[in-house]
Formats: structure tokens, sequence, C-alpha cells
């Protein structure tokens, strides 16, 4: 006799909670959306329904991923990310709060502008799965951009993304190694690139550094390669006045300070942005209106 759903989620929790994995209620009623398709409040609703056998070797195949140490988005394929759904995969970064930081200073620096409703071009360097770029279109109708990685498979996810978000007639998705196959200039570069140090890769967490990709991990030995080559390009490829925001990690505000200054970008007294945690997330620089 098959579980009812809700004794099923409550056994995955157990067996969860048990090896030492803290969110472990969390996971269970996830994993068991994803495994039946059912939206949670639909999970609620039929909690006393049986647990389908097709939908209940998904789960437990779920389950077992997720304790060998595989995350949950990366099970389910998805990840939420400023309020929508992106899809991810083995080629792309998953998501963090954290970079929503990033997001929420372009916005801001918009605002502040007085630009929303005027036409923006934007570029997103590393893009991964999308989500920076999609989702500064989807929150700045006039605008228009391109997300540039070096890794055709990201590119397919985030073009899929963009498509489902609705934004994908003003999206462009280009190959390029950073700037090396693009043209043009753009009012707003983002990235949210590479910043471990290679030595300090192998001291993240499990469901960092065995399922993110190294690329999108490794950010050369002081972590700041990235960072290089965006400082070098940058400038010739925003218009006047135009501005790059890249997420950091959070003892690296000085350090990309001056790479960015010393190519030529001003970095204001509040160009450093801290997460909502306080630590030091985003670095705004731009350049002059000449």
């Amino acid at each position: 006799m098959m579980p009812s759903l809700d004794s099923a989620r409550a056994s995955a929790a157990r067996v969860l909670r048990d090896r030492g994995i803290g969110t472990a209620a969390l996971d269970a009623r996830a994993l068991l959306t994803a495994a039946t398709g059912l939206s949670l409040e639909a999970l609620i609703a039929k909690g006393r329904e049986p647990l389908g056998p097709a939908a209940g070797t998904r789960f437990q195949g779920y389950v077992a991923r997720r304790l060998a140490g595989e995350p949950v988005s990366r099970i389910r394929g998805t990840r939420e990310f400023y309020g929508r759904d992106f899809r991810i995969g083995p080629q792309t970064l998953d998501p963090r709060p954290d970079t929503e930081t990033l997001v929420a200073a372009v916005l801001d620096i918009v605002g502040r502008e007085a630009r929303a409703g005027r036409p923006l071009r934007i570029l997103d360097l590393g893009t991964g799965s999308g989500c920076i770029l999609t989702t500064l279109l989807a929150e700045l109708p006039d605008a228009t951009g391109v997300g540039a990685d070096i890794s055709p498979g990201a590119l397919r996810l985030a073009r899929a993304n963009a498509e489902s978000v609705g934004v994908a007639d003003r999206a462009r998705f280009a190959v390029s190694d950073w700037f090396e196959a693009l043209a043009g200039r753009y009012d707003i570069i983002v990235s949210n690139p590479p910043y471990i140090a290679s030595d300090e890769i192998g001291g993240l967490a499990p469901e960092v550094a065995e399922h993110d990709p190294l690329a999108a991990l490794d950010g050369g030995p002081d972590g700041l390669d990235a960072y290089r080559r965006i400082a070098a390009g940058a400038p010739a490829f925003l218009v006047p006045g135009g501005h790059l925001l890249v997420e950091i990690g959070c003892t690296q505000g000085d350090a990309v300070t001056g790479l960015f200054e010393r190519a030529g970008l001003a970095v204001a007294e509040d160009g450093i942005v801290a997460d909502l945690a306080g630590h030091p997330r985003c670095v705004c620089a731009r350049t002059s209106e000449a």
C-alpha cells in the first residue's frame, strides 16, 4: 500500500533531518512537489491521498540525491530569483539571493537617474542562466540587452528562461569570452563573475564545490582574474556616463574598486553596496560624462 502524501513527506523529512540537513522539512516538501507536479497548495489539500507509484519512485530518487549532497534546486532543475523561476543546469551557476543585490542596485541607479521608461542597453557578462539580464529586462520594459557567456549550453538555458519570462524579443545571447566577440556600447554592464580564489574552492560547501561549474567559481589565484578582464574591457563598451556593476566576494570591495579606478572608472563613496546580511556584495562604477 502506497503511503499518503503527508506521510511520505514526513518520513523523508525525518530521514533528511537524521542526516544533519537543517532544512529537512522544507527540502522534503519541495522535492515532493517536484516529484508529483503538484503546487504547494494542492499538496496540502491532497495530503491524505496516496502517493502514486511513479511519483513515489521519483520522490525516493530525489531524496537519495539530496542525501548525497545535491542541492534541492539542482534536483528540481529550477531556482527562484527575484520572484521568478529560472531553469538551471550543469553549465550554469545556481543563482543565490545575494545576487539580487546586484539587480536591486541597477534598478536603484535607473530610478535615481530617472531613466525608467527610457531605452537602455544592458550587457550581462557571464550570463549563465540569464537570471540577471532577464530580471532586469522584466523590470525595465523599455530596455534591451545582450547576455554573453563562454558556454553554449548555458546560453541555451538563458534563452529558454528569457522566453519563459516573456522578454526574449528584447534579449540577444552571444558566445563570448568576456568582451572578445562583442561590439557596441551599453548604458549598463553587469556581471556576477567567478571570484573564489582557486585554492579556496575545495573549502566551499559541497553543494557549491561539487555542483556549480568550476568555471563559474574559479577566479584565479587571488580571485580577481575576471575583474581584471572586465576592468580592461568595460570602458570601451560603455557610453559616456555608463555604469558597470559587479557582484563581489565580501572581502573584495577595495581590491575591485582599485582595479576599476586604475582603468579610468569612477567608484563613488557609496559605490560598494551591501547585501541583506550587511556584507559588501556589489561594486558600482561609471565612466565620465565626457
